[in-house]
């Protein structure tokens, strides 16, 4: 082989080793840029995830204090609406107490209670179809019948017999009426009539008194 072959076959190993090189190179360069967005796009996918994450705890962290307050809102509105029960309750019992010291009032009051005595006791011996019935009223009431009783009773309810009871009764004022076999009893009293008229003067009372906030018909709870 001459010098000039030689030349050649060194000049074709450094042409192809310099492609070689290149090619390396440029492969080098793809893989390490290929590195590069590997790496960027993990470390923009880790972002996202812990973006996410944390949105998720914020989300959770949020529900769970909304669900802290309304229950402690539903604590607090339960207990107001006991307290407010339990003052409409005192507020009642206070206007019962009065009207019983009006009832006391009245019944001391004897030009202004008799007429209502004998209203009382008229309508209790008309509901009851017996013709002998029996009286039962308190002592003080005892006292002022006895010595007018016939002439009264004549007067009040004429066409019955009506026998006035002995034994005295505990009650503010009125009269309960039975029957001589104790099978009929119309309690006229007064107690007996603030039994019977409890709900209506409840509804009557809470009316005037928190008309503008409880709607009608509305009783406290006691």
């Amino acid at each position: 082989m001459n010098d000039r072959s030689q030349i050649n076959d060194r000049s074709r190993v450094d042409a192809l080793e310099a492609t070689l090189l290149d090619r390396a190179k440029t492969l080098a360069k793809a893989y390490v840029a290929e590195g590069r967005r590997t790496r960027e796009h993990m470390i923009e996918e880790a972002h996202e995830q812990l973006r996410l994450r944390e949105e998720r705890e914020t989300q959770n962290a949020k529900a769970l204090a909304e669900r802290l307050f309304r229950q402690r809102v539903q604590a607090g509105e339960i207990k107001l609406q006991e307290e407010l029960d339990r003052f409409q309750w005192a507020l009642v019992q206070s206007v019962m107490e009065q009207v019983k010291e009006r009832l006391r009032q009245l019944a001391e009051d004897e030009p202004s209670y008799l007429p209502v005595l004998r209203r009382l006791l008229r309508r209790a011996v008309e509901a009851i179809e017996r013709e002998e019935l029996v009286i039962e009223v308190n002592a003080r009431d005892q006292e002022r019948l006895r010595p007018h009783w016939e002439e009264w009773r004549q007067e009040w309810v004429p066409g019955k017999r009506l026998i006035l009871s002995s034994t005295p009764r505990e009650c503010l004022g009125g009269a309960l009426v039975r029957s001589a076999d104790e099978r009929i009893r119309v309690d006229n009293t007064f107690e007996g009539r603030l039994e019977r008229l409890q709900e209506e003067l409840y509804r009557v009372i809470m009316e005037h008194l928190f008309a503008t906030v409880i709607p009608p018909g509305a009783l406290p709870h006691g």
